[in-house]
């Protein structure tokens, strides 16, 4: 390649560049006047359907050579950026900063966020039940290899917001320290799911050595910021964030470990919410304690050949050896099958409440 083809070639980016600018700043003046139009008709700055629906259009138009994990991440911030000029957004999460609640709210959100890390899952829940103008939570609700969040689960119960998106998140561990030598470790610190989660790297790496358990995998990462001889298993978010060096990657046993999370946010009766096409709703239900009285609930499901993708039983706190049900299924309550299906739902049950309808998550790289 001659030294003129590649200056014409780097003229050529630069040219593009400036025409990327200019497109983008034009589509923020368009996005300040749509928040405008929002505000002024009392509809919400954050639209869980619009944006899914763009991303999709995006992939199904992409025909070059970025990936749809690349174009994701993209679109991801300028839809980001395009939200935080039209009002600001807080979301809380379960923290400290850098735990995997934290990089899943930048991966569904961006970075154009508040931040707003809690010590619990409740505190998030109280968070946004509190209300104001821009605030959203997102919490952990079920893990591929640990099963689901009972804390989570416990507030869905009794909380009046609803689910607004799922997000899933590849749960990819990392081994932090503030030392550079895997030889010098004498402890390691992390979450009890992280660590059970790497259980089996950490017998073949690091026999014998002591594990301790805390609070979550950004507060290991704190601890040992200061203790060479210490290491945390944490995000690679959190070694940028704590400054620390990372020892080894991708540790966890299970490569297709993967945390789904949920979006909390207003009722979507009051504000709206779109239907896409590629829906998910979420109810809990109570059945008679009765013979055959499960069965029963899910005829219905059958019937109209809606697809449930999750059922799990919850014991009720204050009715020894009676249960409530989570279910996830496919389609969004404002269908005309989804609407049946529930109502004949409501009658065949003791206690039905809908979660929310949202559109499917899609896990990214």
């Amino acid at each position: 390649m001659s030294v003129e083809h590649l200056e014409n070639l780097r003229e050529n980016i630069e040219r593009m560049d400036r025409e990327i600018v200019r497109l983008l700043n034009e589509r923020a003046a368009v996005s300040i006047e749509i928040g405008g139009i929002k505000r002024a008709e009392g509809r919400e700055i954050y639209d869980p359907a619009r944006e899914a629906a763009l991303i999709r259009r995006l992939t199904e138009i992409n025909g070059g050579v970025l990936s749809e994990a690349s174009l994701w991440h993209i679109f991801r911030e300028i839809i980001s950026a395009s939200r935080a000029l039209q009002a600001p957004m807080k979301v809380a999460f379960l923290g400290p900063e850098a735990s995997f609640s934290h990089q899943a709210a930048l991966n569904h959100f961006g970075t154009d966020i508040i931040a707003a890390p809690k010590a619990t899952i409740g505190e998030v829940f109280d968070e946004v039940e509190r209300g104001g103008e821009g605030r959203w939570g997102i919490v952990p609700i079920e893990n591929s290899a640990e099963g689901s969040v009972k804390p989570t689960l416990d507030r869905l119960i009794s909380t009046p917001l609803a689910i607004r998106a799922e997000v899933f998140l590849r749960v990819r561990h990392c081994l932090l320290s503030s030392g550079s030598d895997l030889a010098a470790i004498r402890a390691v610190y992390s979450h009890p799911q992280a660590l059970a989660q790497c259980r089996g790297w950490l017998r073949m790496h690091l026999p014998g050595i002591s594990l301790v358990e805390a609070d979550s995998t950004a507060g290991a990462a704190r601890r040992v910021k200061e203790d060479p001889a210490g290491a945390a298993i944490g995000s690679r978010l959190a070694a940028g964030v704590y400054s620390l060096n990372i020892l080894a990657e991708e540790i966890e046993d299970n490569p297709l470990n993967t945390t789904r999370f949920l979006v909390l946010g207003p009722n979507p009766e009051e504000n709206g919410g779109e239907i896409t096409g590629r829906d998910k709703t979420s109810v809990i239900f109570g059945t008679p304690h009765v013979p055959g009285a499960l069965h029963r609930v899910l005829a219905p499901f059958a019937k109209a050949g809606i697809n449930l993708t999750r059922i799990e039983s919850w014991p009720m706190r204050d009715r020894m050896w009676e249960y409530l049900f989570f279910a996830d299924f496919t389609g969004h309550a404002a269908e005309e099958k989804t609407r049946a299906c529930l109502k004949e739902l409501e009658r065949r049950t003791a206690f039905l409440k809908v979660l929310g309808s949202y559109p499917r998550g899609e896990e990214v790289p």
